[in-house]
C-alpha cells in the first residue's frame, strides 16, 4: 500500500473530504503534528504522497512558532526529490516560501464561499472540475507566484490563487479539502478572525449547508485528477 503523509497544525484543519479520496486511491494516511514531531528527523523522499495542510499563522512566523523553520526545510527538500507535494492554504504559503517567493498579508482577509477564475492553464488542470462552483477561502496571506511555477486560479481579492510546478506539485490557497459537515469547528476555532472581518457565523454556515456537498463531489474529481497525473 502506498503513503500518504499529512502534516496537520490544527485539529480541525485536517484532510476532510479528502481523507476518503486518498484512501480510495491506495494510499494509508498517517498525520504528524509539526509542532511535537521532530520535521529534520522525516524522511522527504519517504511517503508516496505529501500533504501540508493550514493553519491561522504567518508563514514567516519562524521566532514565535520555530517549527516552521523545520518545516520549510522538509518542503524544500521534499521539492528536490521531485515526489508529489501538496500544499493547502498556509501549506500553499510555505511552499511559495521554500521556492523564493514572497508571501504577504492581503489588504483584507478572504473569508467565504465565492468561485475561483481559472487561468487558460488553469482551465486545463485538475482545477477544471470545479467549474464555476463556489469554494472555501478562509485566510489573510497571499504568496506571490514562484518562478518556474504556472498560476492555475484567481479570486478579486487573492490575484494568487493556486499554482503547480510541474505535475507533482500543487499549492492551493483555497480550502478543496474542507468538509461542509464540520464547518461548526471553523466557525468555532476562527471566531476572532470571524469577529474582526465582520463575518456572521451564521451566513458561512448557511453557504456550507448549500455549497458542500456539490463541492465535495468537485473536490473530490480534483484530487483525482491530480493523482492520475502522476500516479
Amino acid at each position: 500500500m502506498s503513503s500518504a503523509l499529512a502534516i496537520r497544525h490544527l485539529g480541525f484543519e485536517h484532510l476532510g473530504v479528502w481523507h476518503a479520496a486518498i484512501e480510495s486511491r491506495g494510499f494509508a494516511v498517517r498525520y504528524v503534528d509539526p509542532a511535537r514531531e521532530d520535521l529534520d528527523a522525516l524522511h522527504a523522499a519517504g511517503p508516496d504522497l505529501l500533504v501540508v495542510l493550514g493553519a491561522p499563522i504567518g508563514v514567516f512566523d519562524d521566532e514565535l512558532y520555530p517549527f516552521l523553520t523545520s518545516e520549510v526545510r522538509l518542503i524544500e527538500r521534499r521539492l528536490a526529490t521531485g515526489r508529489p507535494l501538496l500544499g493547502i492554504c498556509l501549506g500553499a504559503q510555505l511552499m511559495a516560501r521554500a521556492l523564493g517567493a514572497k508571501v504577504a498579508p492581503m489588504a483584507e482577509k478572504e473569508i467565504g464561499y465565492t468561485p475561483l477564475t481559472l487561468t487558460e492553464a488553469g482551465e486545463h488542470s485538475p482545477l477544471e472540475a470545479l467549474g464555476d462552483w463556489p469554494v472555501l477561502h478562509w485566510h489573510g496571506d497571499q504568496f506571490e507566484v514562484p518562478e518556474a511555477t504556472t498560476l492555475l486560479a484567481a479570486t478579486e481579492h487573492c490575484p494568487h490563487q493556486a499554482f503547480s510546478l510541474g505535475p507533482n506539485a500543487l499549492g492551493l490557497q483555497c480550502h478543496l479539502e474542507t468538509d461542509a459537515a464540520e464547518i461548526e469547528a471553523w466557525l468555532v476555532g476562527t471566531s476572532a478572525a470571524l469577529l474582526e472581518r465582520g463575518r456572521a457565523p451564521r451566513a458561512i454556515r448557511a453557504d456550507a449547508a448549500r455549497f458542500g456537498p456539490e463541492l465535495a463531489k468537485r473536490s473530490s474529481a480534483v484530487l483525482d485528477a491530480w493523482v492520475d497525473g502522476w500516479q
